[in-house]
């Protein structure tokens, strides 16, 4: 028998361990709370949010959109940022599972008020709140909550954890050579350049996994910002989703000092129209979420020659059966709404039927600065948008062209016409306006602007899109 005193004991010590826990929630809790206030929480105008009254509502899962927007690319015909990147989170709140799917930003879609453009120009048009409507209406989503972050955000988020371990192709690590010159100059963060492996590859194998390297903050977001590859932004918005998979895993085994860093460092770059409160009642279960399958919309796609090159879903009413298929599971029942099935009709008239869309990006002469469409219906329109120019390019990236320097006019970026993936390595982009010759494999095209910065920065390809990135991996398409 077991002394009375004993007892006692264990059970103080019981106690004690019982409110050191406590008070460490607590703690944490406080730190938390205090550190949520670093996040910029604007007011959505919930009135200015369009949902298609046909739209199924999805019990059991929670849908948010993600933006993020890179500060260069300021919209001066509306006032805005475009968001270079858009994205889908369903989260099965059963499960904990988060499935992602990435816009494609060059897809023709209608941004609001019956204007037809690239997707991504929606959030210039009317900020989360038409870019939140853009998704909805297109879609039938019911997306009510979004996240907003920049590229530097990326950055500081990946040097927090002690970066990150990704396997290139030998294009792939040319590629983020170049962008990491202007991603450090915007970010103040340093980086030193991947050696280029010895020898060089051969033409036809250049995008093929070549080894794993440990990259930084503004390596990484260099690497998300490639889209001049062969896969263009489909392999772009790939490589995003990819990170963002490892971060989150990383940051699953990061101590609480890290979690806490990153929170200081990177919490102060983000906006969102999620509550404090909502937040804080999140925290509990996220240790449990994991992020399942990955892909981008449109899944069955073309593209389409209209003052630029713009991706046309194949059809959009088809595209996004198969969207809420990926996002919901097959046995939630749905049919596309009538604002759906009349914009996927729509879609194809303006781009001109069948016959004027083509399996690859075609390559797109640049003869003037309006090289970019945009179709409005003057007669229902009733925005104040009257002042758009629809030469202004949102697709438009200075980060592309080996000739292109910011401060110097020069460089084409005329749609990607000479692009080849064994390009001068040599590249500085501040450094001149290049030789136009990409190493001597290219057409000369590139480098052999005007100054007029006029290009459609359309991603046109080179004429080996397939709707599949394949980077040596095994891995085909957007299905990871």
């Amino acid at each position: 028998m077991s002394r009375p005193g004993k007892k006692k004991k264990v059970l103080f010590i019981l106690e004690i361990i019982v409110l050191l826990l406590f008070i460490g929630g607590l703690y944490v809790y406080g730190q938390l709370s205090s550190k949520l206030d670093k996040i910029e929480q604007p007011v959505l105008n919930e009135e200015k949010i369009l949902v298609n009254q046909e739209v199924p509502k999805m019990t059991g899962y929670t849908t948010y959109a993600l933006f993020g927007i890179d500060h260069r690319d300021k919209n001066a015909a509306l006032g805005g940022e475009n968001s270079d990147t858009m994205m889908i989170a369903s989260v099965n709140n059963d499960t904990k599972e988060v499935r992602l799917v990435s816009i494609y930003r060059d897809t023709l879609l209608n941004v609001g008020t019956d204007t037809y453009a690239k997707i991504n120009s929606a959030y210039a048009y009317g900020g989360p709140e038409q870019a939140i409507s853009a998704l909805n209406t297109n879609l039938d989503l019911d997306i009510k909550d979004y996240v907003t972050i920049d590229f530097n955000a990326l950055a500081t988020a990946v040097d927090c954890l002690g970066g990150l371990d990704i396997p290139m192709s030998y294009a792939e690590i040319v590629h983020m050579n170049n962008y990491c010159v202007e991603t450090a100059e915007e970010t103040g963060k340093s980086y030193t350049p991947v050696p280029l492996p010895e020898p060089t590859p051969p033409l036809e194998e250049q995008e093929n996994i070549i080894g794993t390297y440990h990259l930084n903050g503004v390596q990484v977001t260099s690497y998300c910002r490639i889209r001049y590859t062969a896969s263009l932004d489909m392999g772009r918005t790939e490589r995003q989703r990819r990170v963002i998979q490892m971060l989150v895993t990383k940051a699953k085994t990061a101590g609480l000092s890290t979690i806490f860093e990153i929170m200081d460092e990177v919490f102060p770059m983000v906006k969102t129209s999620v509550s404090k409160n909502g937040i804080l009642a999140l925290i509990p279960s996220v240790i449990g979420y994991s992020i399942g399958n990955t892909t981008g919309f449109p899944m069955n796609y073309k593209f389409a020659d209209v003052k630029g090159s713009v991706i046309v879903p194949t059809t959009l009413e088809s595209n996004v059966i198969e969207l809420h298929k990926y996002l919901y599971g097959d046995n939630v029942a749905y049919t596309p709404s009538a604002t759906v099935t009349e914009r996927s009709a729509k879609i194809l008239e303006i781009v001109g039927g069948e016959a004027n869309i083509v399996d690859t990006a075609p390559v797109v002469e640049d003869t003037d600065a309006d090289n970019d469409f945009v179709w409005q219906d003057t007669a229902t329109d009733t925005s104040d948008n009257s002042g758009y120019d629809p030469g202004y390019d949102p697709g438009y990236d200075p980060g592309y062209d080996p000739g292109y320097d910011p401060n110097s006019g020069s460089g084409s970026e005329n749609g990607d016409s000479g692009y080849d993936p064994g390009y001068d390595p040599n590249y500085d982009p501040n450094g001149g306006s290049g030789d136009g010759s990409e190493d001597g494999l290219g057409d000369g095209s590139d480098g052999s602007g005007d100054g007029s910065d006029s290009g459609s920065g359309e991603e046109s390809g080179d004429g080996s899109v397939d709707g599949g990135y394949d980077d040596g991996s095994g891995m085909s398409g957007d299905q990871e």
